[in-house]
């Protein structure tokens, strides 16, 4: 059995989709879950209970925790130790392996220029602080023998679900405005594919050589600027690649208005300044070749468009 922990969600969507090539039994985990493959076993459970955590997990071999929280931070803040808290006590109580699929709010803010396993891990802001230390409270059990786990670590997303690049550019472009980016669009930022990250993820969750340690999901690393990833979202669209740019400060008064700029000015710094995803790791073991950044474009806008 493997089971995935926050269901519904833009990975554990398409990773429920891959896990047929590697098991027939499969448990989706969410407050509401719907099934993806015909043969999904659905189960409803709240993470933040320890019992229903703890009956979600139980009967599993492998365990992804891919589950997303509402974007606030003091809900991370109070939420997030509890859950994972909870998934570690029930894969500890029913010797399931774990995969926690995490993000890179933690790392340095001076070291964006290229991140690796390797990067420096030192939070600048509080939601930051909360991926620390759950990320912490995991690799501690894993290195006192408790817990067989691994982090599979993402950069910001491009993909027709949860993507700032649709957000801010695809959304504005198909209502004939201008596009949006945060600080400096003549910054480098890298995007994983969300397909990409869900395969490599089951590949991990798969493999007997992956467990307690980090892994970067595969990345093209062609650094291209906000501007650029403009760019190709208006040629693909064949509108012209205006822009406006959101300041940092501005985004305090914006928030009035649109509640999640006013959670998203302390991650701003991600935008002033470039951010390299280097995923060599993973693509090096497992000769794993990302989707180029003009191909992510193409698919992601025609799975918007295939949705109207």
């Amino acid at each position: 059995m493997q089971t995935i922990l926050g269901a519904g969600g833009a990975i554990g969507t398409e990773l429920a989709r891959i896990l047929p090539q590697y098991t027939d039994k499969i448990r989706l985990v969410s407050r509401k879950p719907v099934k993806v493959n015909a043969g999904d076993e659905l189960f409803a459970a709240d993470l933040t209970h320890p019992r229903q955590t703890d009956k979600a997990v139980e009967g599993s071999d492998v365990v992804y925790l891919v589950a997303g929280i509402e974007y606030k931070t003091k809900i991370w803040e109070n939420n997030w130790p509890v859950i994972m808290q909870n998934v570690i006590n029930a894969c500890r109580t029913h010797h399931a392996r774990l995969v926690f699929f995490d993000n890179v709010y933690m790392y340095d803010s001076q070291h964006l220029y290229h991140m690796t396993e390797e990067t420096p891990v030192n939070p600048s802001s509080r939601k930051g602080a909360v991926r620390a230390y759950i990320a912490k409270m995991l690799m501690d059990e894993t290195e006192k023998g408790e817990l067989t786990a691994l982090i599979a670590r993402s950069a910001d997303f491009i993909g027709p679900k949860s993507s700032i690049l649709v957000e801010m550019v695809y959304n504005n472009m198909i209502k004939d405005k201008k596009a949006m980016w945060f600080s400096d669009a003549g910054k480098v930022h890298t995007f994983t594919f969300i397909p990409d990250a869900a395969k490599a993820t089951a590949l991990l969750g798969n493999s007997s050589e992956t467990w307690n340690q980090v892994w970067h999901l595969p990345t093209d690393q062609t650094p291209l600027t906000g501007q650029q990833w403009i760019t190709l979202f208006a040629g693909e669209m064949d509108v012209v690649a205006d822009y406006n740019i959101i300041k940092t400060w501005q985004m305090g008064a914006l928030g009035l208005f649109v509640p999640v700029l006013r959670e998203l000015k302390e991650m701003a710094y991600q935008y002033d300044r470039d951010y390299l995803f280097d995923s060599s790791k993973f693509e090096t073991k497992f000769q794993f070749k990302p989707t180029k950044p003009g191909e992510a474009v193409r698919q992601t806008i025609k799975a918007l468009q295939g949705s109207l």
